[in-house]
């Protein structure tokens, strides 16, 4: 259906093009309109499309399981950073900020849509709440580390770690009042 309506949106894209061009001194505005009208229904198909395949069961757990193993391995390599800090160059720590956190924060990012279809809007804005917040206090890991503020990049460490973990504790709560819920409505 995505391939159906990419091709819509290219005949529609290169005959409006074409009713255009056609006559210089007018348009031709039958073939314009129904050619126009082609490529939004291409765009829509494409869409509802992209919404059905994002929305499956097998996709929802495939992204939930990035979820709840980026945000893990994000609080892992925090604690792992919390406690080597002292070892570490407060000029380095950018450089470590980028080479721990990076791929999970990117896989969190793009995994994070399942969370709110899976647990609903209140959830999602729960965990995006700390998981934003986190991020903010990481960035500012970066910068201070940058600036060679070493009291700001340990503070700042300290806040990140704890708003990760507020936000793995969210995602870990509703998914076991989600299970219990379940579990419940199940007969014997």
């Amino acid at each position: 259906m995505t391939k159906f309506g990419i091709i819509l949106i290219c005949i529609g894209f290169i005959a409006g093009t074409l009713a255009t061009v056609i006559d210089v001194e007018t348009v031709r505005w039958v073939p314009f309109i129904t050619a126009l009208f082609t490529g939004i229904l291409g765009i829509v198909l494409t869409k509802a499309s992209m919404k059905k395949e994002t929305r499956s069961a097998e996709v929802l757990a495939v992204n939930m399981q990035h979820v709840e193993t980026s945000i893990a391995r994000i609080i892992m390599n925090l604690k792992e950073l919390n406690e080597k800090r002292g070892a570490i160059n407060t000029y380095d720590v950018r450089r470590k900020v980028d080479e721990l956190f990076l791929e999970d924060l990117t896989t969190f990012v793009k995994a994070r849509e399942s969370i709110s279809l899976t647990y609903g809007l209140q959830t999602y804005a729960d965990v995006m709440s700390h998981f934003a917040a986190g991020d903010r206090y990481l960035n500012r890991v970066w910068c201070a580390s940058a600036d060679g503020y070493i009291d700001e990049v340990n503070e700042c460490l300290d806040k990140s770690l704890e708003q990760f973990e507020d936000s793995q504790k969210k995602l870990i709560s509703c998914k076991a009042y989600l299970f219990e819920k379940v579990v419940r409505k199940r007969p014997l």
